[in-house]
């Protein structure tokens, strides 16, 4: 039995619940976007235990339901393209479709992994004569994890499809009106992916004979995954999630940074400022929410009376937290965040890679270590010369946070001194973060106080000194922690 070959030439979109499916009627040649038709698809997904399948981009699925019910592998054949391979549904997964994965499987057993099921509704686009060009369709999906512990989530993707023979640049005049129209690029290959991202097996295809092409790039598609994953965190307002996505943006930022000897700098360096675009707005969220739990805590055991004082920073908070959080909202459903989006699948997929990225890694990578240490530490010695020590603190902060960064994206290739350098960098950049944020505590406490009544003004002066005498407790802190700290 032979099975047919399909090229696919799409991409993957996601539209907020709620929101009208765009109207594609008079964009380049289409001229009819017809009305949906309906179909329940429900496929049993298989790969590896290891997910070798998953992570080489090929998604192997037993569907049924629809026009194309049956076995279905897919394989990577270019940007926007992948191969699909088609045979009719049976109870065994057919010889031609294990024969065609096995480069892939290598010889480890396939089981079942995971479930979905799609409400899809399809959109045919058609030009003046009634040809079918392309196909939007609208998927509703549950997911659901095999194996003992039971995970179900939901969602809602758009994909646009072209037909075979028509013009390959209609699948980017099509995007980008999806855009416009309010659609976001979907950052996930694939549903099952998606369904999957927080179980995956941990790559360990890097290791001591890697390339530093293979170790960076390696730490880049980790930071990218991360930022798929909690861009759904964040739009459902999950627990952290604003936390979270910042730092996989800062860590992909520091990556660019820190390894230029690797990446093209003059390719990445737009990447970089607005990867740092996103990274402030989401810092606003959050550092509102640091704050504000720790004046709560601040508040336990003070003397006398203090609801008033409390209700001055409770008000002062619940109305700058709502402007932080429309401001991300905002900034996640922009056309800004969407090329920012594209351009990290493209950093991954495209990858500007320099002349060194051939080297050994282990050679090539220390250099990006040493420059990493030679900053933090002229960072700590330009300290008995500040004028503004809190602002010089903040700076030594943020060069350790960058050496801990660069040390974990190595951390493949690199032994036990590397390791104790990271540990070092970790303490000084978590003791610095916390007197950072008490400095931020006391400017937020001097301007409420200037706005307020005597009494309320008196307890947030307690606070105040409080925030006060703890910071210099944490200065003190780093420098013991700084003098016990391990050397490259």
């Amino acid at each position: 039995m032979t099975g047919a070959l399909f090229v696919e030439r799409e991409r993957k979109f996601e539209l907020d619940p709620g929101r009208a499916v765009p109207d594609l009627s008079g964009v380049g040649p289409i001229v009819t976007q017809r009305s949906p038709e309906l179909a329940t698809l429900e496929a049993v997904y298989y790969d590896t235990e290891d997910c070798r399948l998953l992570k080489a981009g090929v998604t192997l699925r037993r569907r049924a339901g629809g026009g194309d019910a049956g076995w279905h592998l897919k394989v990577p054949a270019g940007k926007d393209t992948r191969e699909e391979y088609q045979l009719p549904l049976s109870d065994e997964l057919p010889a031609e479709l294990r024969e065609r994965m096995e480069p892939y499987a290598k010889g480890a057993r396939i089981t079942e992994i995971a479930r979905l099921k799609t409400e899809r509704y399809t959109y045919e686009l058609c030009n003046a004569a009634g040809r079918r060009l392309a196909v939007l369709t609208d998927d509703h999906v549950t997911g659901e994890k095999a194996g003992a512990e039971v995970h179900l989530d939901g969602w809602r993707e758009l994909e646009v499809e072209l037909e075979e023979g028509a013009d390959t640049g209609l699948l980017d005049t099509l995007s980008e009106e999806l855009t416009n129209s309010g659609a976001r690029p979907g950052h996930w290959p694939s549903k099952l992916k998606r369904l999957l991202a927080d179980w995956l097996p941990e790559d360990e295809d890097v290791g001591r004979g890697s390339t530093a092409g293979e170790v960076v790039l390696a730490y880049l598609r980790d930071q990218v995954d991360a930022v798929r994953r909690w861009d759904i965190g964040v739009r459902k307002q999950e627990e952290d999630a604003v936390h979270q996505l910042r730092v996989s943006l800062r860590r992909l930022r520091s990556a660019l940074r820190s390894f230029r000897r690797v990446l093209d700098r003059g390719r990445t360096r737009e990447l970089a400022d607005e990867l740092q675009w996103l990274g402030r707005v989401l810092s606003d969220a959050r550092d509102l929410e640091v704050l504000r739990e720790g004046l709560a805590r601040q508040f336990t055991g003070l003397p006398g009376e203090t609801s008033s004082a409390r209700r001055v920073v409770d008000q002062h908070f619940e109305r700058a937290e709502r402007e932080a959080w429309d401001s991300v909202a905002a900034a996640l459903d922009s056309a800004r965040y969407a090329a920012l989006l594209g351009a990290l699948e493209k950093l991954t997929s495209e990858p500007p890679l320099t002349e060194n990225a051939g080297l050994p890694a282990r050679r090539e990578l220390q250099h990006a270590l040493d420059r990493a240490d030679r900053r933090l530490v002229r960072a700590v010695d330009e300290l008995s010369d500040a004028e503004d020590e809190d602002s010089a603190l903040h700076s030594v902060r943020k060069k350790a946070k960058q050496a801990r960064y660069a040390a974990d994206a190595v951390r493949p290739v690199f032994g036990r001194r590397v390791r104790e350098w990271r540990r070092g960098s970790k303490r000084v950049q978590t003791t610095l973060g916390d007197h950072h944020d008490l400095v931020e505590t006391r400017k937020l406490l001097r301007d409420l106080a200037g706005m307020t009544g005597p009494r309320e003004a008196f307890v947030l002066g307690v606070l105040h000194e409080r925030a006060a005498v703890r910071g210099e407790e944490l200065r003190k802190r780093f420098l013991r922690e700084w003098a016990g700290a391990a050397r490259l």
